[in-house]
């Protein structure tokens, strides 16, 4: 796979995704279908409802995360966090309430109508302490030792270098700093009838890592105090679920993928 069709296909995907939610919803832009509604089963139910309360509804339609790292972090006021693969903004805005009112919370996405719809969001949400940077979560835009807690919701497993991508982490991290990011894990080997398919890349799954090798990425970035905390297995009926909105064939496919993928948080410290 091509890294730049793939960063195109998660480009077209997030900006079509930004544009229904400012059409009026997540699903077919219809305003009174609420999130719950929506037949994704990895991105449903994520955050408490005095969560969704903090931030415009808005915000909370255009998540497209498979955890919630803003209660993974445990952030404490005054910190830097950035936040890889923004989106609509909801992390960023629950991270600045935290850390406020002298930290500061970044979000860093490369789609234009993300950004759009996340910087409308902080004004609805009348939050000063954030900056929405555009850029590619394998170039961050920020300097050395700049922040104290790296978090992501579901966007490191679309990169097509994810190694590259958490060096950049562990290099815009100050010593001590904290990465607590929401994934998509993968326990054995990816079927390659799934590997192949780029929708279901752009969707959480194709591109997971194999939990050993998120470890030694990590590793290999310079990270210490690696954990990987499985939050949800996804079983024969999510498989079933997402595979049939995807057109694929459901019945050959979905046995293939009972069990394998997980959520999970991820933690590590830079040393």
């Amino acid at each position: 796979m091509q890294t730049e069709d793939l960063k195109q296909a998660v480009k077209a995907k997030y900006g079509r995704a930004a544009r229904r939610v400012a059409g009026g919803g997540c699903c077919g832009g219809n305003k009174a279908v609420a999130i719950e509604a929506c037949p994704d089963p990895i991105t449903a139910h994520l955050y408490a409802d005095s969560q969704a309360g903090e931030v415009p509804a808005e915000a909370l339609l255009a998540s497209l995360g498979c955890g919630n790292p803003t209660a993974l972090a445990e952030l404490k006021p005054g910190e830097i966090v950035l936040d890889l693969g923004s989106g609509g903004g909801i992390d960023v805005l629950l991270s600045a309430r935290r850390v406020a009112p002298r930290g500061k919370a970044y979000g860093l996405d490369m789609t234009d109508e993300m950004l759009a719809l996340a910087r409308e969001n902080q004004r609805k949400a009348g939050i000063a302490n954030v900056e929405f940077l555009r850029g590619e979560i394998e170039n961050i835009p920020l300097p050395d030792g700049s922040v104290d807690v790296v978090i992501s919701n579901c966007v490191i497993n679309l990169s097509a270098d994810k190694g590259r991508v958490l060096r950049e982490a562990f290099r815009v991290l100050k010593p001590g700093g904290r990465l607590a990011v929401a994934d998509i894990v993968v326990r054995g080997a990816v079927p390659p009838a799934i590997q192949k398919n780029l929708e279901l890349w752009v969707g959480c799954m194709a591109g997971a890592l194999e939990e050993k090798q998120y470890r030694a990425l990590l590793d290999a970035a310079g990270f210490v105090a690696i954990s990987i905390e499985p939050t949800r297995v996804y079983r024969l009926a999510d498989a079933r679920e997402l595979l049939q909105a995807k057109g694929l064939d459901v019945d050959s496919m979905a046995p293939l993928v009972d069990g394998k993928f997980i959520s999970a948080f991820i933690r590590a410290t830079h040393a």
